[in-house]
Parts: structure tokens; C-alpha cells; sequence
């Protein structure tokens, strides 16, 4: 009976030959001898080869070889120095892009390109069983998280091909739909938990002390597989409002508001508001007479600052009842309230007019803005990081949609000497919020100057969000051009309030001569003088000039 041909299943796409077959040779002749031994450098070789199949071009040594990832001086150096020893046995002219008659690339002694232990087959293959299904983790869950991530590391041109702990978790956090440092309620495992599954499956490696973690050739074919998926979503994805989204993806999804100021506006209040809760309905806030796309007008609202009410009550009463009184003596706008995240952020209240015959005005809009303050006290923080709330906590503010979290690091003078924690420990993990983490850091001494700092924020973000008018615009503009001051600038504005009126003054002058002059005669300051034609020469140039200045 003639034999089965073979059947192939599925498509396969075919792969270019790599262009350099006599480095590879050797580089699997340094792989294998490496497995052999048992030392880690067949990963290294590994990755090596990994990174010269892709490569497109023929390289003449093996010093350009060092553009290419996983290519370091070691290896360029062994390289060269096989190939010169190629050269002395086969002569100067020997080819080195195509292997000598009857030599073929030495495949792979595992299917997965490097060594691992023995392990014994299970039943089922003892039995002959069938074919084992590929193991792929489940969407945003912490396996797929970690492969993803550390496959986007591999492919930056210069990376150190690994990620430590602390930095994998942070970097794949957005990722994973789990906290990788807090579990979830009624159970022990986190999305980290998976990082041992990974490396049963021969997905993930782990070496060195502290631990370092990088992908296998097979975890690096998934993960390639994982990110092609990605990508397929996002260009077969609708448009959204993504709250998480950076600053700029925003402002093209969002209506703009007008005028010059910054646009004061997050979400709809009762709704989408991060961390405020409210009692109306969202359908209440929106009316026909209100702008649509959930913005609020220059000068129709007013900056809040929002506190949340464990900072007032319980606890430490008389720091609290400090903190309140030190905020009124400084006539900061703020109001007590439950904040499901931080300690302390800022509101645009919508300025609503009382109704006739109604006792109360209708309910305002508020839309938060994109600073939110996380306060610690140094006794908080050690009992934080012992229980666990400090990583919990800074996860919340990573995926509260606001863009500027801040912690508020109260020193408290000695009395962090007589915490559980060494003073070190405390230290290294306000560096780690500031420099792990992408927050911003604020140290103070006491309530005091927490509440100075609240102040001078409050102060800032009205100021920032204010609305300013064109007479004010127009004046800045002219502060800019060297030379003029602020009080030949408000002279020039008793004249010409606006551009507008500048410009139409400009045309009216019947030469280029007169509207160079038009200004020269206006007097400033107290004694009264000319601004020059030097000067009014300069601000025709700059407004009615077409093209670049000279």
C-alpha cells in the first residue's frame, strides 16, 4: 500500500531567505554549544538570531551589524573573528552571502530554539495523544498585558531588551483590566499572578537578581501576534470619548469652546465626573439654552476647590478643623464633599442665576479639571505601605481619566522618626511616586503650608482659566515687541482698543509713509513723550507685513 502523502493544513506564508546564512550558521553553532554547557548566553545568541533574520541586507562584516538590536560588542568581535579565520582558509575572495556546498543552517535542537530542563511527557503524550491547543491569555487580562508590553520594549531601537518588576507593572497596568498590586475583593491573586504561567509555558524569562524579564522566541512570535490584533482593532474601531486618551487626542474629539482661554472641561457632572458624586440626573443638567458637548462659556463659571470630607472629620480632628479654618482665612472658594478618588481636585461651577418664584436656583454643571491631589502625611504613608493602600491608591489615580495627579507629602517635622518604617524606606517611596510613577511631588512641613499650597494652586487655575478680553489679548501682543513697555502699551490702546481698530486705522492712511508715522506722535508716561517713529515703525511691520519678517 503506497504511503500517506503528507497534508498540509492552512497556509504558510513563505519567508525570504536571510541574506546573511554564514553568521547565522555560526550564530547557532554558538546558540547550541551555549544550551549544551547550560549557560544563559544561548538566550542571548538567541536573540541575536532573532534579530538577523529580519535584517534585509546583506552585511560585508560584522561591525554593521551592531545597528541591529541584540547586537553588542562581544558578539561583533567573536564574528569578526570568524570570518577572518573564513577568509584565511578559504581565501580573500571567498564568498560570505551564501554557505559552502552541502552546508545548511544548524536548526534548532528544541522547537522553541533554546534549552530548557528535561521535563517528562505527560500521559496523554506517552499515549499518543492528541495535540496539545496553544495556550493564548485571555484579552486585557495580566498575561496579555505582559506580553504586549515587554514585546514593545523589545522592538525600541536601543532598549536593554528586559524589564524589571516594578517598571513591567507600571508599563502594562493600562493594559490589563486588573490592578497588578491589588486583588480583587474575596480574592488572593492579581494580574501578576500570571507571570508564572508565562513562564511555565516557556513564554516569559525570567533571570538575574533582582529579577529581570524578557520574552522566549515563542513569547516573542505571540506577542507579535497579540500586537498585530491590536492594531486591527484600533483601525476597525468607531469613534469615542476615551477620558484616559493624552491631551491633545481630546481636544480633536471634544468640541472646542471659544475664546483664548484653556477649555475647562472633563465630564459631564453625575455622570462621568471622576471621583464627585452628585443626586441629579444627568438629563437634568442639560438644557436647550446651555452650550452642547459638555463645556462650560468663559466667564460663566467659577473655579472650586473640592475637598473631600475624610480631610474634615474624624481622625486627627483639631489638624482637620485646621486645614478648614486656614482655607477660609485665605478666601479660598471650596466645598466639602465624598470624593471617590484623591483628596483634593478643582471644579468650573456653572454660575446659575435664581429663577423667579423658585426658593432655589437651579442645579449647576461642574466640570473637572485635570489636577487632583492625593495628601499624605508621613505616618498616613508608613501605614499605607504596610497595608497596601499606597500602590492601590496610586492605581485609582492612574485610572481616574485626570492628567495631573499630584501628591501633597507632609514632612511633619521629627515625627517621622517614630514610625514602623526606616525613614529611608519612607524617602525611596516618594522617589519611586515621582520618578516610577510620572506624579508630580510636593513636599511641605505641616497643614500650614498644605493649605498654602491649596491656595496658591486655587489662585493659579483661576487665573489660568479665566477670560480674557480682547483689549487684554491685544495688550499682551504688544508687550512682546522689544521696547515697548506697559505704559506706552496702554497708550496705544487710548487710542486703538482693539487690533481691529489698529488695522482699520492702517487703512485709512493713504501711503505706506503715513502708516509707518501713524503712531510716532502718541505720548506715554508722565512726562508726556513721543513714542518715535523708530517704534511705530516696528508695529506696522509686524501686523500689516505679509510673509516672514526680515
Amino acid at each position: 500500500m503506497p504511503a500517506a502523502e503528507h497534508v498540509r493544513l492552512g497556509r504558510k506564508r513563505t519567508l525570504p531567505p536571510c541574506p546573511n546564512p554564514l553568521f547565522l550558521q555560526w550564530l547557532s553553532e554558538l546558540r547550541d554549544q551555549a544550551a549544551e554547557k547550560g549557560q544563559k548566553t544561548q538566550y542571548v545568541y538567541q536573540k541575536a538570531i532573532s534579530s538577523l533574520k529580519k535584517y534585509p541586507l546583506p552585511l560585508q562584516n560584522a561591525r554593521e551589524a551592531k545597528i541591529l538590536q541584540n547586537f553588542g560588542d562581544g558578539i561583533c568581535k567573536i564574528l569578526d573573528e570568524k570570518l577572518q579565520r573564513h577568509y584565511r582558509e578559504n581565501g580573500p575572495d571567498a564568498p560570505i552571502h551564501s554557505l559552502p556546498s552541502g552546508v545548511t543552517v544548524a536548526p534548532s535542537r528544541r522547537s522553541n530554539n533554546l534549552a530548557q530542563p528535561t521535563k517528562q511527557p505527560s500521559r496523554k503524550e506517552r499515549e499518543g495523544g492528541r495535540r496539545k491547543r496553544e495556550y493564548v491569555p485571555q484579552k486585557r487580562s495580566g498575561g496579555y498585558a505582559v506580553l504586549l508590553t515587554l514585546y514593545r520594549e523589545s522592538q525600541v531601537p536601543g532598549g536593554k531588551g528586559f524589564m524589571f518588576k516594578l517598571e513591567l507593572q507600571s508599563e502594562a497596568q493600562h493594559l490589563s483590566d486588573k490592578s497588578f498590586s491589588v486583588p480583587d475583593l474575596g480574592s488572593k491573586y492579581t494580574a501578576w499572578s500570571s507571570v508564572s504561567t508565562l513562564i511555565q509555558k516557556d513564554l516569559v524569562l525570567k533571570t538575574h537578581n533582582p529579577a529581570r524579564y524578557s520574552l522566549t522566541e515563542l513569547g516573542l512570535a505571540l506577542a507579535e501576534r497579540l500586537e498585530d490584533g491590536e492594531r486591527e482593532q484600533e483601525v476597525g474601531s468607531g469613534p469615542g470619548v476615551d477620558l484616559t486618551a493624552e491631551e491633545d487626542e481630546r481636544k480633536k474629539r471634544t468640541e472646542p469652546i471659544a475664546g483664548p482661554n484653556p477649555a475647562a472641561y472633563v465630564a459631564q457632572r453625575g455622570s462621568e465626573v471622576p471621583g464627585v458624586q452628585s443626586s441629579e440626573k444627568p438629563q437634568a443638567a442639560e438644557t436647550k439654552t446651555r452650550p452642547a458637548g459638555g463645556c462650560l462659556y468663559p466667564g460663566s463659571y467659577d473655579i472650586v476647590l473640592c475637598v473631600d470630607f475624610i480631610e474634615t472629620t474624624g481622625g486627627s480632628t483639631a489638624c482637620k478643623q485646621e486645614l478648614v479654618k486656614e482655607l477660609q482665612r485665605n478666601g479660598v472658594t471650596f466645598d466639602v464633599r465624598k470624593l471617590n478618588v484623591g483628596d483634593f481636585l478643582w471644579v468650573a461651577k456653572e454660575r446659575v442665576a435664581p429663577v423667579s418664584g423658585q426658593l432655589r436656583a437651579p442645579p449647576s454643571r461642574e466640570l473637572v479639571l485635570d489636577y487632583i491631589i492625593e495628601r499624605k502625611r508621613m505616618d498616613d504613608l508608613c501605614g499605607s505601605i504596610i497595608d497596601g493602600r499606597f500602590r492601590e491608591q496610586k492605581f485609582r489615580l492612574k485610572r481616574c481619566g485626570l492628567q495631573k495627579p499630584i501628591y501633597l507629602v507632609e514632612e511633619c517635622g521629627s515625627a517621622a522618626a517614630h514610625l514602623s518604617l526606616p525613614e529611608t524606606t519612607l524617602q525611596q517611596a516618594i522617589v519611586n511616586t515621582q520618578v516610577v510613577d510620572g506624579f508630580f511631588v510636593k513636599r511641605v512641613q505641616d497643614v500650614k503650608e498644605s493649605v498654602a499650597y491649596l491656595t496658591v494652586m486655587t489662585r493659579y487655575l483661576a487665573k489660568l482659566y479665566q477670560c480674557q478680553t480682547v483689549r487684554e489679548v491685544f495688550a499682551r501682543q504688544l508687550m512682546q515687541i522689544s521696547g515697548l513697555s506697559g505704559d506706552k502699551a496702554v497708550a496705544i490702546l487710548e487710542h486703538y482698543s482693539t487690533l481691529h481698530s489698529l488695522l482699520k486705522a492702517y487703512e485709512q492712511c493713504p501711503s505706506d509713509t503715513e502708516r509707518e508715522k501713524l503712531l510716532s506722535s502718541i505720548r506715554y508716561g508722565k512726562l508726556k513723550r513721543n513714542l518715535g517713529p523708530a517704534l511705530s515703525r516696528t508695529v506696522y511691520q509686524l501686523y500689516c507685513t505679509k510673509g516672514a519678517l526680515s
